[in-house]
């Protein structure tokens, strides 16, 4: 499980003492240095690193990192906030020990996802892991609920002699083929292994549909294991597929045209040990709470696209008929709507019923994604939101009337237009607090105006190596 406790100067109970075992343990093992990861407001991973033998320091007292990160953009300006943005103050990063791990696909190097407090040891309000910290924890102390989630990968493998800025497919096999899967073998399999070494419980493996494209699914988690999994995975994969002369994009749309990279979410609530998607009165096997708990998804997603699809590329890959789930309508495994129903084969649903919310992709910083999506949803079950109609089959059939009486609603179809609904709802921005709210406005506005004048094809080509 993480640890939910903050971090504090001097470290917690024992974490100084642990720290200065594992240091020995790690540098025994070959282990030379450790990264120090977190995710920026862009999506963007940001690091520092310590050698293995000032783990145990980095423990204590943290390693100091500017507040300015928190308004980068993905092509490393800056923007500004009321408070955010300027080149004063300093931010300490404390490793969390409990998710540190070797780093099978980078040789002598451990790996350790962080949280971030002030140097008067308070928690800072930008940092996005202490966030969904907290959403998780009030959860449970206010509602009884606890959460596991998991986050789908999907990445697009390309040549690394390429010319560069360019994307050539290093794969030409069939989407989803057996072809596609033996011209990557050798990549794979170490990949496969790397995970496991690192103790990621990956659930598939697949070559996807996209040119080059493929996907890893791994074993649910409590919401911030689930986004700590995430970056690790897209740093090994990053690593494994280097190390065989490839390049891979994260990136939400890595061509102008055609179906992009999704990172959608899967999220199922729990009560004392028991699955609220599942065994319950309603439809489905849900109960009441598990259909709030849609409704107030579907009912915030507009917003929400803001913080799950917050690149101008993101919406390069939201379009209908993609299966990127651009309609706020839900259904049970209809993979066009924008909540999935998932309720798992019979035997099995006490476990695996959960929702999959699919117009999320990886230019999303996951610990943001999670406690955003977290928040809407717990507004649904709180006041009891009551779930729409089920919308099946392809919902970009219905004409504007037909679509209006049944309740189908376009999410937004820019970055800009997410930024208008998430300025204007309350519930999304009150759960990540003001200064977080802010960096998201100021952050969104600025990637907004880096694209402006840009086609398609443009705008692809400008994040396409960022993620």
């Amino acid at each position: 499980m993480t640890t939910l406790a903050d971090p504090v100067p001097g470290g917690r109970p024992g974490d100084v003492e642990r720290a200065t075992a594992l240091g020995g343990e790690l540098a025994g093992r070959g282990v030379h240095g450790v990264v120090l990861a977190y995710v920026d407001t862009a999506g963007i991973g940001r690091v520092k690193t310590v050698p293995t033998a000032k783990l145990a320091t980095a423990a204590a007292w943290g390693v100091g990192m500017s507040p300015v990160f928190d308004t980068f953009l993905a092509d490393d300006s800056v923007v500004t906030t009321d408070v955010l943005g300027s080149p004063d103050g300093d931010l300490r990063l404390y490793p969390d020990l409990d998710h540190l791990v070797v780093l099978s696909g980078q040789p002598g190097w451990a790996w350790a996802p962080v949280d971030r407090i002030t140097q008067e040891g308070e928690r800072h309000p930008g940092c996005s892991r202490t966030f969904l910290r907290r959403i998780v924890a009030d959860a449970e102390r206010r509602h009884g609920l606890t959460f596991k989630a998991a986050v789908e990968v999907e990445w697009s493998v390309g040549r690394g002699t390429a010319p560069e800025g360019t994307f050539e497919p290093a794969v030409s096999g069939p989407a989803y083929g057996a072809a596609r899967q033996v011209e990557l073998s050798d990549c794979a399999a170490d990949l496969l292994a790397a995970l496991a070494a690192q103790g990621v419980d990956v659930e598939q493996f697949h070559p996807e549909y996209a040119a080059g494209q493929f996907e890893v699914s791994v074993g649910a988690a409590d919401p911030v294991a689930a986004a700590d999994r995430s970056v690790l995975v897209r740093q090994t994969v990053r690593a494994v597929a280097q190390r065989h002369g490839l390049r891979v994009s994260f990136a939400p749309a890595v061509l102008g045209r055609g179906v992009g990279n999704g990172g959608h979410v899967h999220l199922s609530a729990w009560r004392d040990g028991s699955n609220l998607h599942s065994g319950g009165a309603c439809r489905y096997g849900m109960t009441a709470e598990a259909e709030s708990f849609a409704a107030g998804l579907l009912t915030h997603l507009p917003a929400l696209t803001a913080v799950t699809a917050p690149s101008p590329a993101s919406y390069l890959r939201l379009r209908p008929s993609q299966w990127a789930g651009v309609f706020a309508v839900w259904g049970r495994e209809t993979r066009e709507a924008a909540v999935r129903v998932v309720t798992g084969t019979r035997g099995l649903r006490d476990r695996a019923a959960n929702l999959e919310v699919k117009p999320v992709d990886l230019a999303a910083n996951p610990y943001l994604a999670l406690g955003c999506l977290i928040a809407a949803g717990l507004d649904g079950t709180t006041s009891s939101a009551s779930l729409p109609e089920e919308i099946t089959g392809d919902p970009a059939r219905f004409g504007a009337a037909e679509a209006a009486a049944r309740g189908v609603r376009r999410l937004p179809v820019s970055l800009a237009e997410a930024v208008a609904e998430f300025r204007g709802d309350e519930v999304v921005r009150a759960a990540l607090g003001p200064v977080l709210a802010d960096a998201v406005v100021a952050v969104r506005q600025g990637e907004v105006a880096a694209v402006d004048g840009l086609d398609d094809e443009q705008v692809a080509a400008a994040y396409r190596w960022r993620y």
